[in-house]
Formats: structure tokens, C-alpha cells, sequence
């Protein structure tokens, strides 16, 4: 299971032309793309800094054009849209009341900044407050998938982005995103789950499981869902149980077990047997 996911084909389908490029590249091509990403961070700046008639529309596409110079590549410009002073602009760009194309572009370019190194993913930190109250009931679905796979690769860079995530209240949000019966939304918010609650500290998922339907959402997932979802909140559970003696010990007292074997009896996926046989 990847701890961190590059979002090259976002949560509206917009594949961003990334078809289109090949994911090695040679040092040159890499050099032009840091040039064009410092250059938008700089066409971004100059967008959120006007207020006059069509600004919104102008910081949209500012933000559509950074978005996709760091989905582009296998291996996005981080580093220039850093050094360019991107992350302060992409914060005021979460501001509550913008329009959700808006939102969800600028979450979207720091999914793709928390996918890479660890002080890359650190540059994040000022923005993890709006990510996470952009996880609410208020916000469009598109929109809170989103942040929630910011969010997830954040919490796969290690323990210490984990329990900032956990103190900054990222877990019921998250948790409650996994109530609806079906959806990416559902996935990518089990998936990020799974980054979160991963330890060493067991408090995470003790919490976790403790949360009102939350249970009932992991066995309904398991029996009901399709695949890819069923791998991911399967993978919530492998964590639960080796974690948290309090979670595994509730979910033995449930149908998880026989909700298992009827599903590994009923599927030949390899991707839905490594986590339930683990």
C-alpha cells in the first residue's frame, strides 16, 4: 500500500495531460519545468493580490496552471513552488467563502506538495488548520476529498506529521467522511484514515473505533462495498487490530469475521486478500 499518492487525475477526472508526459525526464525538461512553476507562482501572486472585476476567475485559473505543472511529472517541481512562496498563497486561497473550483484547486496543488519530501511535506504545516475545516458537512464533497488526500500524505510522512494531524482535530471529520455507503470521497477518506491512525501510538485508533458509527460503517464497507473500498477500510482495520487492543477487541465481539470470510470466499482481487490475510 502506497503511503503517499501523487494526484495526477483529480477527484472531477481532470487528468491534467498527464498522459502526455513521460514520468522519466531528462534533466533539461526538469529544469524548464522548475522555470514555468516559479513563473506561476509568480502569475498567482499577482492574482490573489487583485480585486478588481473577474479576480476570482483569475485566481482560478492561476491555480489550474500551478496545479498542473505539479501534476504533470512523476517527480512535480515542489521544490521551485516552494522557493517561489507558493504555500502562504495557496492558504489564502482556502479561505472560507471562496468558490469550490477555487478550493479545490488550491488543495489540490498541496496534495501534490505533501506527496514529496519530508520538508516539503513540513511546507505544509500553516495550511493543515484549513485543510482540515474544509473536511466539514458545509463543504462540497469534491472539495473535502480533496483535503482529505492533502491530508493523508501529510499523515504518511511519519509519526511527528501524525500527531500534529491528531492534536489539529483531523480524525472525526475524517471518520465521519467514511459514513456514506459508496463514493471516492468514502476511499480516500479510508485511505487517509489508515495513514493516520498507523502508530506506534495507539491512541488514534483506540479513538477511532470509539467514534458512533464508525464500526458499523467498517463492516458495511466490507460487506457491501467494491473493491477498492473494501481494501481500504480493510486496511483501517489491520491498524485497529495491531494497534489498539481496546479497537481489536471490539471488533471481535462484532461480525467482522464471518463479514471476512464471506468476502475472501465471493473475491479472487489480490488487492482486497494481502490486507485481510495479513
Amino acid at each position: 500500500m502506497r503511503t503517499k499518492r501523487l494526484c495526477r487525475v483529480g477527484v472531477i477526472g481532470d487528468d491534467c495531460d498527464a498522459s502526455l508526459e513521460s514520468d522519466m525526464m531528462i534533466d533539461e525538461e526538469q529544469s524548464i519545468l522548475e522555470a514555468q512553476t516559479s513563473s506561476s507562482v509568480e502569475q498567482l501572486k499577482l492574482a490573489v493580490s487583485h480585486q478588481g472585476k473577474g479576480a476570482v476567475q483569475k485566481r482560478v485559473n492561476a491555480l489550474r496552471e500551478l496545479r498542473r505543472l505539479l501534476s504533470r511529472s512523476a517527480y512535480p517541481p515542489v521544490e521551485a513552488a516552494l522557493e517561489a512562496g507558493a504555500i502562504p498563497l495557496l492558504v489564502e486561497c482556502l479561505s472560507f467563502g471562496s468558490p469550490d473550483e477555487q478550493l479545490l484547486e488550491a488543495a489540490w496543488c498541496l496534495t501534490n506538495i505533501a506527496a514529496g519530501r519530508a520538508e516539503e511535506t513540513k511546507a505544509l504545516l500553516p495550511a493543515l488548520p484549513w485543510l482540515i475545516a474544509h473536511l466539514g458537512e458545509k463543504s462540497s464533497l469534491t472539495v473535502a476529498e480533496q483535503c482529505a488526500w492533502a491530508l493523508g500524505n501529510v499523515a504518511g510522512e511519519g509519526e511527528e506529521f501524525r500527531s500534529t494531524l491528531l492534536s489539529q482535530g483531523a480524525l472525526l471529520p475524517l471518520a465521519r467522511m467514511m459514513f456514506p455507503n459508496k463514493g471516492s470521497t468514502v476511499t480516500t477518506a479510508a485511505w487517509a484514515l489508515s495513514n493516520l491512525i498507523k502508530g506506534p501510538d495507539p491512541k488514534a485508533a483506540t479513538e477511532l473505533i470509539r467514534i458512533d458509527g464508525v464500526l458499523d460503517a467498517i463492516l458495511r464497507h466490507l460487506k457491501k462495498a467494491d473493491v477498492e473500498l473494501a481494501t481500504e477500510v480493510a486496511w483501517v482495520v489491520v491498524y485497529l487490530s495491531a494497534l489498539s487492543d481496546s479497537a481489536a477487541s471490539t471488533l471481535a465481539r462484532s461480525d467482522l469475521f464471518q463479514i471476512l470470510i464471506e468476502r475472501l470466499n465471493g473475491t479472487n482481487s489480490l488487492q482486497l486478500l494481502i490486507p485481510v490475510t495479513i
